[in-house]
Formats: structure tokens, C-alpha cells, sequence
């Protein structure tokens, strides 16, 4: 199974594919000079195989190479920052203290 996690700016998403296929995509928007997380789907048919790891995976570290910050509306996402704290450095608290506080 091989799977790719790609940046489609023109969605302001990343998309995962699993064998060439569309496996499932997490949303973004820009503020403030990060990347903030809004929500992660996996298809039902990609479900409990890793791929919303390799997802959340493939996005954190391409925030990190290029050098931004990020936060996590997403509860997927922001559930995986927690059981993953070698990605910790990339968010940017203070920012999702106030977008949290507009929710």
C-alpha cells in the first residue's frame, strides 16, 4: 500500500492517496502566518488502516520544512499533536488560545 501526502493549495488542503487513489484530505486555512487545521476526513473505506496517521504525519512535517507554525481546530488533528509530542514545537499556543476563544 503506498501512500502519498500532498499540499493542494488551490483546496487549502493536503491530500492523502493510498495506490494512486484519493484516501482522504485535511483542510487549512492561513492566519497569522500559520497553518490552521480545520478538519481531516478519511474515507470509510481507508478507516483503521493508518492512513489518517500518514496524513496528520505528511502535513505536520511539511509545515515544518517550511519553517511554520500551526494550529489545531481539528480535533484529529489536535488529537494527534497529543499522542505525538515530537510535533509540540510547531504550534503556535498563543494564536490557538485566540482562535479558540472566537469558537
Amino acid at each position: 500500500m503506498a501512500t502519498d501526502v500532498l499540499d493542494v493549495p488551490a483546496r487549502s488542503r493536503y491530500e492523502v492517496t493510498v495506490d494512486g487513489e484519493l484516501a482522504g484530505f485535511s483542510e487549512y486555512r492561513e492566519a497569522e502566518g500559520a497553518r490552521v487545521f480545520t478538519h481531516t476526513e478519511v474515507f470509510d473505506a481507508y478507516e483503521g488502516k493508518g492512513v489518517g496517521s500518514a496524513l496528520a504525519r505528511g502535513a505536520l512535517d511539511d509545515v515544518r520544512a517550511r519553517g511554520r507554525r500551526l494550529v489545531a481546530l481539528c480535533p484529529f488533528i489536535g488529537a494527534y499533536l497529543e499522542s505525538h509530542g515530537e510535533y509540540a514545537d510547531l504550534v503556535d499556543a498563543e494564536l490557538t488560545a485566540r482562535l479558540k476563544a472566537r469558537r
